[in-house]
């Protein structure tokens, strides 16, 4: 048994976390932290009462070294780099769930803030599992990718070499309310978001220049990409509409069965997709069809799995050797 510890467990993505990695085969949950500590996981989520019983520290890189061979990082952005940069020191592999290693240091600085850890910045293997595989074996700091970009990302990436990429691209990106994560905002205040939907960040979304770089760092293709999130009255799940122009005439759901031949975790879907079905998975489903030169790709995500946590639980296991699925949720929570 591998042990591994996450650091930044009172959140969404923390828990998922410690889900999974309580029934999985091949990892030992072995430390659990918040900046302040001084709890168990059972009193920061009352959900675990009776089933898990474990205390939580408060985060000393120290700790986790001595504690841990792997560790998560569930932190926000620029929280993450500085504990991050403590950890490689003491050659503990990191999964981090933050932004902080996932953009080319321009791009990182011009939307978040100055990055403090340089020095390993191009050390990082971005965490899209289905094109980083090799890389991410090899990798002792992973950067999980944001939940838009990766249900972006994996629809439109096969359609790449079949698009005009001098034309925009359109995503239509639609979110339950725990993609915000826990804390009250008035967007995310009930009365809010019930029996309601609104876009919010509109064409100036962080995750916009992810999905661009991204896009021209695989392909070479800079794209204009015009991307406006929504709000929706759910608690997970996440729909992608992404528009593009075709430059010839093609069969999408032929491309991207054959693109994702040997990808289990890609689910080709004969009509548009829905966020129910992958709620409580790992699954990403995908759609698409055409009109003459228009392109529709349609895909759906958990945002707090696929979209972040499970993510990260399939960069582990293949960091440490594993088989991807190990441990990993495919049962969709239907109804």
């Amino acid at each position: 048994m591998i042990k591994v510890g996450i650091v930044g467990a009172s959140g969404y993505t923390g828990l998922e976390l410690v889900k999974m990695l309580l029934n999985h085969p091949g990892f030992e949950l072995s430390y659990l932290a918040t900046t302040t500590g001084n709890t168990t996981i059972e009193a920061l989520h009352p959900s675990l009462v009776d089933v898990v019983t474990l205390p939580v520290e408060e985060a000393d890189a120290v700790r986790v070294a001595e504690s841990c061979e792997l560790v998560f990082l569930a932190l926000p952005h620029k929280a993450s780099m500085g504990f991050a940069r403590k950890l490689m020191e003491y050659g503990t592999k990191i999964v981090d769930l933050s932004a902080d290693y996932r953009l080319e240091l321009e791009t990182y600085e011009k939307y978040y803030c100055e990055h403090e850890d340089t020095e390993h910045l191009d050390e990082a293997a971005y965490g899209l599992i289905e094109y980083y595989r090799d890389e991410i074996k090899q990798a002792s700091l992973v950067a999980g990718p944001g939940c838009y970009p990766t249900a972006t990302l994996l629809g439109i990436l096969p359609f790449i070499p079949y698009i005009d990429t001098s034309a925009p691209l359109f995503v239509d990106a639609k979110s339950g309310v725990s993609g915000a994560g826990k804390k009250l905002s008035e967007t995310t205040h009930f009365v809010t978001v019930n029996d309601n939907i609104f876009a919010y960040n509109a064409l100036k979304h962080r995750h916009e220049p992810e999905i661009a770089e991204k896009i021209e760092k695989m392909y070479g293709a800079k794209m204009n990409v015009n991307f406006v999130p929504h709000l929706i009255p759910a608690t997970r799940g996440e729909l992608v509409s992404v528009y593009a122009t075709l430059k010839q005439d093609i069969d999408p759901l032929e491309i991207l069965k054959k693109h994702y031949a040997d990808d289990r975790f890609i689910r080709i879907r004969e009509k548009p997709v829905d966020i129910k079905s992958t709620a409580g998975t790992h699954f990403c489903d995908i759609y698409a069809a055409s009109s003459g030169n228009a392109l529709f790709v349609n895909s759906a995500i958990d945002n707090l799995l696929r979209g972040a946590s499970s993510q990260a639980l399939v960069a582990a296991n293949l960091m440490c050797g594993y088989d991807e699925g190990m441990g990993i949720p495919t049962i969709a929570y239907v109804p």
